[in-house]
């Protein structure tokens, strides 16, 4: 499975690589009013790009934290849970382990 995924991003960073060769060109960007911004459009491009997957990275890796702790938590209860028994299972099992007379008077 790694090896697709490296062979997916190689594959990625060559078809980008090769769009930067080929579009290599000046681009005049207005801003505003009188402000003009020379670049290049492959610079253009990426960061416009990498600007609008920011917030979806940014939610994604909330997202992750925020599971992450919920499923830390729910770890920690459970290890807690089975570490000390509780009162009832105690008392239940003390009831068991004691023998009682039946209503005959035997045992």
């Amino acid at each position: 499975m790694q090896f697709l995924r490296t062979a997916f991003w190689v594959v990625i960073a060559v078809a980008l690589a090769f769009f930067c060769m080929a579009n290599y060109v000046p681009v005049t960007v207005r801003l505003w009013g009188d402000l003009v911004m020379e670049t290049k459009l492959p610079v253009l491009l990426i960061g416009a790009y990498a600007l609008g997957a920011l917030p979806f990275w940014v939610m994604a890796r909330a997202t992750r934290w925020r599971m992450k702790r919920k499923l830390e938590s729910t770890e920690r209860a459970l290890v807690a849970a089975t570490a000390t028994p509780s009162p009832a299972a105690t008392a239940i099992d003390d009831a068991a382990a004691t023998p009682s007379l039946s209503v005959t008077g035997q045992a």
